[in-house]
């Protein structure tokens, strides 16, 4: 029997904490070679507006009660989709068992999609910010914004943060958010995206930008940067290639998946285009640092940066919770997809 999980069934099911050291740990192993990552090609035809993702990752067995899933996720990014008043990203996500290969649950993937990117965001900044960073700055205050300082408020104690979007609604929005999520969490409106890349440690970009928000020039020492709100699409970029170019020579660079940031990251493939950086710079992947195969972070001085489209691993990290907590809820509907 096959699970099948809508979003409001999946809305609330885990918590932050749990999705995080459920990346953290799909990270390490996929560095230890018990998990897989491959890379897919978007399809789309020729220059058409319709592009379709095709992600999956594989999990092998954790032990006793966490056995092999191999996650399967078809997203769509369709921008012309705001004229038809729908989401320009949907998705569904598909989780199978890795012995037999049956399917296991079907789930909406906004939910799972934004829960894994937050934290991996987390994780990566676990293990590339400066020990004891202390100031968090958004741009962006759509839900993935809201995620990313709910997970990183759980990460650090932190006061307040400090949010830029182009639209004051969709910060009020935020901070009504964030009083629920995360009660006493003050949320600062910032007029600029330079005052938030001023004025924090910790810095996320999480917007749909076709035009760089953040310049390299604008970075200090020992701050770190996650950039992981562009779509899947060359023609998008949060960030100018100078701050991938300060990134690689003062510290560190870091990708989920090398194959992914050279194909579907118009950061990486616009700095590369610069000459501000090569593709042997988009090297290093985040599980070789989880997994304690690289260093990381090794000064206080160093700037840090995290580039991130996502991959299949996270949302097998990520489903495996959420189909476990609907098992135990009595959550779903169960159907036989052979009947």
């Amino acid at each position: 029997m096959t699970l099948i999980l809508t979003r409001s069934e999946l809305a609330g099911l885990v918590t932050p904490n749990q999705v995080a050291e459920a990346v953290e740990t799909a990270f390490a192993d996929l560095a230890a070679g018990r998990a897989a990552q491959p890379h897919s090609e978007p399809a789309r035809i020729g220059l058409s507006d319709p592009q379709f993702v095709p992600m999956v990752g594989l999990l092998g067995s954790g032990g006793p009660g966490s056995d092999g899933l191999v996650a399967s996720k078809l997203l769509s990014d369709i921008p012309g989709n705001r004229e038809r008043g729908l989401p320009t990203q949907q998705s569904v996500l598909v989780l199978s068992d890795a012995v037999t290969g049956g399917p296991l649950a079907v789930l909406d993937g906004a939910v799972p999609t934004r829960l894994r990117t937050a934290a991996a965001t987390r994780v990566a900044t676990r293990h590339l910010a400066r020990r004891g960073w202390d100031s968090l700055g958004i741009l962006g205050a759509g839900p993935l914004a809201v995620a990313h300082v709910v997970a990183l408020a759980e990460e650090r104690e932190l006061d307040r943060v400090l949010v830029w979007s182009r639209s004051a609604a969709t910060v009020e929005a935020l901070r009504e958010s964030v009083d629920r999520e995360a009660p006493g969490l003050k949320v600062v409106p910032a007029a600029s995206p330079r005052e938030v890349v001023e004025g924090a440690d910790v810095v996320c970009t999480v917007t749909p930008s076709r035009e760089p928000l953040v310049q390299g020039e604008w970075l200090r020492p020992g701050q770190h940067l996650n950039v992981v709100g562009s779509p899947p699409r060359t023609d998008h970029r949060e960030v100018d290639a100078a701050t991938l170019a300060v990134a690689r020579d003062s510290g560190l660079l870091v990708v989920d998946s090398t194959p992914a940031a050279l194909h579907e990251s118009g950061d990486v493939a616009h700095a590369i285009a610069e000459g501000a950086i090569t593709a042997e710079d988009c090297s290093l992947e985040l599980a070789r640092v989880v997994g304690g195969r690289h260093p990381g972070r090794t000064s206080d001085t160093q700037i840090t940066v995290f580039n991130s489209v996502g991959i299949g691993l996270e949302d097998a990290a990520v489903g495996r919770l959420l189909l476990d907590a609907a098992r135990e809820r009595g959550l779903g509907t169960e159907i036989s997809l052979a009947g």
